[in-house]
């Protein structure tokens, strides 16, 4: 029997109403425990909401509270071994240590992301085909350090070139099929290239046409659509158009979203879809775009395909750059309640950037390195904000808020050699020191295979007999110097003019201090 539209309409509100009560129900519950987190992971909230989870990826902890399996794996350098990263316990973080361990002396690659559903949709290395001459790179595994609950734990660092696929998938929808997704991502960590998308795409890797993708999109890129502002926003990536919202170009709308964590929701279902976004630290959720398809031919209804991407286009474009930390894939549309119990155990994870103010060269410390030599002593080492080059210049209580965050940095496990060290930017997260042509600049992982290598350095003592030098992983013989307030990475004595041994032992020797910013 067929039913008059009003009844069906009455039906899905008192459901929806419902489904409501349910989840409002169960988030008390939650909160009168330590922690929500530790009673129920976001799968455990979207099946209670009639819209379970058919894949669920994340680096960093459980999404189910149940779940005791691997969320990821690594392969070093070494030797090319591998080992799966599990959890500490059933439902909770990753075991980061065991990472930590296994990678020391080398480097690590994450070459798995496993699904939590059960459902099989593990990601691994995006393959060649459409846009990608050849298999797209894997993530560095110590780019992306955060904490979690206060546990140390690693996101999914997506410089250009690198990407993740899954084209044999189990339960994604098909068609005009509903679903609903979520991901965190490092809101400062963007660019305008084609695409940094999680979600729902063609299992050809090429571009099929129209409506056969539907995925997250967080970038500046404004090509095909933007929001207000001058970006980063949360789009959805339909396949030849980024959309904002129902028109094809300028939504405003959709906000300029800048978050260290960010929470980012696309669904879609027939001639309905979302977008919602959030601080994944704290705080709800907000609706950017609720309606009908976008007004342009071919969306409606849909035609995906029901792959799974990561960091890279439909057509495996992979210009892109972004974090990845954790993320869902629904069967069902979503309801917003739903959704807003899942952004309540999100900011109960408790993610942070992890860095500490100890002036240590402990990886996660924030310091300013100083420089000996007797000319230069009130000055440190930083980043110049007038191009990409890097300097030393003084410092002292009565600078900018800008130098003095210029010349703070992030100690990181050292890209190349994690028993090394790599500096990241305090205020261009994601961007490190690097070497190029022997002089140093601040720069993001462009995905090239030397980049990790410049931007590793082994901490010594001070060649003078003072502080610490940094010798360069690559170059053994080079070490981070300062000459005629520039650096560089130098040799004691060389054909290059900062290679002189004029002061060298002295330009070579830092004090490690505590940060300026």
């Amino acid at each position: 029997m067929i039913k008059p539209p009003w009844i069906r309409r009455v039906r899905r509100a008192l459901l929806a109403a419902g489904a409501t009560a349910a989840l409002a129900a169960g988030l008390l519950t939650a909160s009168a425990t330590t922690s929500q987190a530790a009673t129920q992971g976001p799968c455990d909230i979207y099946a209670a909401g009639g819209t379970p989870c058919v894949a669920a990826h994340s680096t960093t902890r459980a999404l189910y509270a149940a779940y005791n399996g691997p969320l990821y794996q690594v392969r070093r350098a070494s030797d090319n071994t591998t080992l799966n990263i599990g959890v500490l316990s059933a439902g909770g973080y990753a075991n980061a240590a065991a990472q930590d361990s296994f990678c020391a002396g080398t480097s690590c690659v994450i070459t798995v992301i496993y699904d939590q559903s059960g459902k099989g949709n593990n990601l691994t290395q995006a393959p060649a085909g459409g846009a990608a001459g050849g298999p797209d790179n894997l993530a560095n595994a110590f780019e992306a350090p955060v904490t979690v609950g206060g546990h140390e734990a690693y996101g999914v660092y997506v410089a250009p070139g690198t990407g993740y696929r899954n084209d044999h998938t189990n339960g994604i929808a098909t068609g005009d099929q509903p679903e609903g997704m979520y991901a965190i991502f490092d809101g400062t960590h963007f660019n305008g290239g084609c695409c940094f998308d999680y979600g729902n795409a063609e299992t050809n890797d090429h571009d099929t046409g129209n409506g056969h993708m539907e995925a997250i999109y967080f970038g500046n890129s404004n090509f095909w659509g933007s929001g207000s502002g001058n970006g980063p926003w949360i789009m959805a990536d339909l396949e030849n158009g980024l959309f904002s919202g129902v028109n094809q170009h300028l939504n405003s709308g959709d906000p300029t979203v800048t978050n260290r964590f960010l929470t980012a929701i696309v669904k879609g279902g027939p001639n309905q879809w979302a977008i919602r976004g959030g601080d994944a630290q704290s705080g709800g959720l907000s609706t950017y775009y609720s309606g009908v398809r976008p007004n342009v031919s071919g969306y409606n209804p849909m035609h995906k395909e029901g792959s799974i991407i990561l960091g890279i286009g439909g057509d495996n474009s992979k210009s892109a750059q972004g974090t990845f930390y954790e993320g869902v894939m629904t069967s069902g549309y979503p309801s917003d309640a739903t959704e807003n119990a899942v952004q309540a155990n999100i900011t109960a994870a408790g993610y942070s950037s992890g860095s500490t103010g100890t002036g240590s060269l402990t990886p996660g410390s924030r310091i300013s390195l100083q420089a000996t030599t007797a000319c230069c002593t009130s000055d440190y080492l930083r980043h110049d904000d007038a191009d990409t080059k890097v300097v030393i210049s003084n410092i002292s209580s009565s600078s900018s808020a800008t130098d003095k965050a210029d010349a703070t940095w992030i100690v990181r496990a050292g890209l190349a050699n994690s028993s090394c060290l790599s500096f990241e930017s305090a205020n261009n997260p994601g961007q490190y020191l690097r070497h190029y042509n022997y002089e140093l600049y601040l720069n993001t992982d462009d995905g090239g295979g030397n980049f990790s290598k410049d931007a590793t350095f082994c901490p010594t003592t001070g060649n003078s007999g003072v502080g610490h030098s940094f010798q360069s992983v690559n170059y053994p013989t080079k070490y981070i110097r300062h000459y005629n307030f520039t650096a560089y990475i130098a040799s004691n004595g060389g054909t290059n003019t900062w290679d002189s041994t004029t002061s060298w032992a002295q330009d070579t020797s830092w004090l490690t201090a505590s940060p300026w910013s």
